[in-house]
């Protein structure tokens, strides 16, 4: 009896939590449903929404909702991408030469939908478009250079390859910029010749400098000489002058002395008795036959 209130009990329990299988399912399509609607789209992307494999519109990043099962979503990087190629071509004197190069590129974010309806997404666009034209670029500028010269002017050949490249893409919805020639590999023996040409070249420098030093100290040693040279002239012509001057003002001085006698005889008198000592004249001349008489002689008698 106790057996069967059991099992009646145990019935009715499964009674109650039994749910129904289509309730199950709608309550799980509709969280399916819920889930789907709702997507987002990364930083640096932009979303191509597609319904039946067909593109639509472009989102930008964030969450955006759909239609689940219809809408589909692909992200576009939107961000800078580095493209690298690496090509044997040949230079101006037929050097076989291996280059790698890289390019920076961009999509232009407002036509990223009309790029993904024409090329069906970056890798596409990249192997189609973009690629070949950069090697074509590339390959068109290196045969204008010797290896030497490319060597040496790598930023010449870079301007002139982002130059081809820019008017090649110039008629689609991305941006080139940020060319770089990040290797060149020619044969060994040439670059054996490079560096040791090179070197030749540097110690010519350096021996042209050397010599432009000798002739700036030797013409520096020349201007010394002259400067002193020409110190001493100025100095013998100052002292000719100061001699020439001095003349003339003696000469001066004794034209106007003797002039000065000669309009007035009292001056000769005045000269005679400033020059005179005080002591008589010890003889006489006498005028005529008359002898010299010694006034000495007289004196001491």
């Amino acid at each position: 009896m106790k057996n069967n209130m059991s099992n009646i009990q145990k019935g009715n329990e499964m009674k109650k939590v039994n749910i129904p299988v289509k309730t199950i399912a709608g309550i799980l399509v509709g969280v399916i449903g819920v889930m789907g609607s709702i997507y987002t789209v990364n930083e640096g992307h932009i979303g191509i929404v597609k319904r039946f494999s067909e593109a639509k519109q472009q989102v930008n990043p964030g969450l955006h909702f759909k239609i689940p099962f219809i809408d589909s979503v692909e992200e576009i990087e939107v961000r800078t991408r580095k493209n690298e190629e690496r090509m044997a071509s040949s230079t101006k004197e037929q050097m076989p030469v291996t280059i790698s190069v890289s390019v920076n590129w961009t999509v232009d974010k407002a036509a990223a939908l009309d790029l993904f309806r024409q090329y069906g997404g970056l890798t596409q666009f990249e192997n189609r478009i973009l690629d070949p034209r950069f090697r074509s670029a590339t390959k068109d500028v290196i045969p204008q250079y010797d290896a030497e010269k490319l060597i040496q002017d790598r930023a010449g050949a870079i301007q002139a390859i982002e130059a081809n490249l820019i008017e090649e893409m110039k008629s689609f919805p991305v941006t080139v910029d940020n060319i770089q020639i990040e290797d060149i590999k020619l044969p060994a023996k040439y670059l054996t010749s490079i560096e040791t040409k090179q070197t030749e070249k540097n110690l010519a420098d350096a021996e042209k400098h050397k010599l432009a030093r000798q002739n700036l100290e030797a013409q520096r040693d020349v201007n010394t000489a002259k400067a002193k040279a020409d110190g001493i002239r100025l100095v013998a012509i100052a002292e000719a002058e100061s001699i020439r001057i001095k003349g003339l003002a003696e000469a001066e001085s004794i034209t106007a002395k003797a002039k000065a006698l000669n309009n007035n005889p009292l001056i000769i008198k005045l000269t005679e008795a400033q020059n005179w000592d005080g002591k008589l004249p010890a003889t006489i001349l006498g005028s005529g036959n008359m002898p010299i008489l010694d006034m000495r002689e007289k004196s001491n008698k």
